[in-house]
């Protein structure tokens, strides 16, 4: 039988200020941001796994970020950003 072993991947909390800055740049409250981390999918007896990006809801649009990395995607993993222009992102959904 296969087994799949979660296991939690908390948001690193440089990502998390990040987050936090470019969204209070562009007046959007914190409280209104959506956030679900990511795990760390195993499957046991191989070397398969599958890292799940942190989920980020913004304004109605589904950002994904992953930990220690420097972009963000939008919606799915097609479509890949600079985190550096999260801000103007964001800005653009407003």
């Amino acid at each position: 039988m296969i087994r799949i072993v979660k296991k939690k991947n908390k948001i690193r909390e440089e990502l998390l200020s990040k987050i936090e800055w470019a969204c209070s740049l562009n007046s959007i409250k914190f409280e209104h941001i959506r956030i679900y981390e990511g795990c760390l999918r195993i499957i046991e007896h191989t070397n398969l796994a599958y890292v799940e990006p942190h989920r980020v809801i913004i304004k109605d649009t589904l950002f994904l970020f992953f930990n220690e990395h420097d972009y963000f995607y939008v919606r799915d993993l097609r479509y890949k950003y600079p985190l550096s222009q999260l801000k103007d992102y964001i800005e653009r959904l407003l």
